[in-house]
């Protein structure tokens, strides 16, 4: 029998498996380490890595080591610009940025995690988490917060049910502290991340309304905990929730205050 060929369901699924075994922390890898984590034969990750280098979605660095290409980062990009949602934030996030002095984040829910569509920051920070693309789970950040709780009660039960994951001591694990809190965050339009993804940084979220009032995404404001001051930046991220939920049709306002009473913007 032949070898699949790139184009079969098998080869497909083992390209991917190959594409995804980068994250944040390893930005490259061997062929060794490729196929350990994609959890194929070297001679199968040898071949389906140089065809993806053909292709561009791999690079082949001069030590031999492999690196996510630039076609992922252009369909990426094709993808952000169909849904508009990174289009439309845009100048909302780089003026939010510049009015708080604070890295400001822009994300969407994905299973239990939200991916980072857009991070703008006052200085460039080489180490600054998340970046672009990168992913965290949606119950310890104030943005994925500011999703579930506008958020279909399924939803939300599927996110819970994949796992209240700690990565910090101050990570919520308890369902009903949880679900107390989403009931919070509804009520006001604000969620809090209190150095839930990482000690010693506070982010404050608001969500992003869609056409029909669905929940699409959120924004936060991010910094040091102790400099970053909830209560001096929520009108801000709010003004900007709401502008940017304009721009994805929600109404004529967008802004969800107490009560989740959605108020025009004068």
């Amino acid at each position: 029998m032949d070898p699949p060929t790139p184009s079969s369901p098998g080869a497909l699924t083992r390209a991917l498996g190959l594409l995804t075994s980068f994250d944040a922390e390893d930005s490259e890898l061997s062929a060794a380490e490729l196929a350990r984590r994609a959890g194929l034969p070297r001679s199968t990750t040898h071949r389906l890595a140089t065809e993806l280098v053909q292709k561009g979605f791999l690079e082949r660095m001069s030590d031999g080591h492999f690196r996510l290409g630039l076609a992922l980062f252009e369909l990426g990009q094709l993808s952000l610009l169909q849904r508009g949602l990174r289009e439309a934030a845009n100048s909302y996030l780089a003026d939010l940025s510049s009015a708080t002095h604070q890295r400001v984040h822009l994300a969407v829910l994905e299973g239990a995690e939200v991916v980072y569509l857009d991070v703008i920051s006052p200085s460039p920070n080489a180490h600054a988490r998340p970046r672009i693309g990168g992913r965290l789970p949606a119950t310890d950040t104030a943005v994925g917060k500011a999703i579930l709780a506008f958020s279909t009660p399924g939803q939300v039960d599927r996110v819970i049910g994949a796992g209240l994951r700690r990565l910090t001591p101050n990570s919520i694990t308890d369902e009903s502290q949880l679900r107390a809190e989403l009931t919070e965050i509804r009520r006001t339009g604000v969620a809090y991340d209190n150095q839930e993804q990482a000690l010693g940084t506070s982010c404050c979220g608001a969500p992003i309304l869609g056409r029909g009032g669905e929940v699409v995404g959120a924004i936060s404001v991010c910094g040091p905990t102790g400099v970053l001051h909830f209560n001096l930046v929520i009108a801000a991220v709010r003004f900007a929730a709401a502008g940017i939920s304009r721009m994805q049709g929600a109404g004529s306002g967008g802004v969800i205050g107490p009560g989740a009473v959605r108020q025009t913007v004068r």
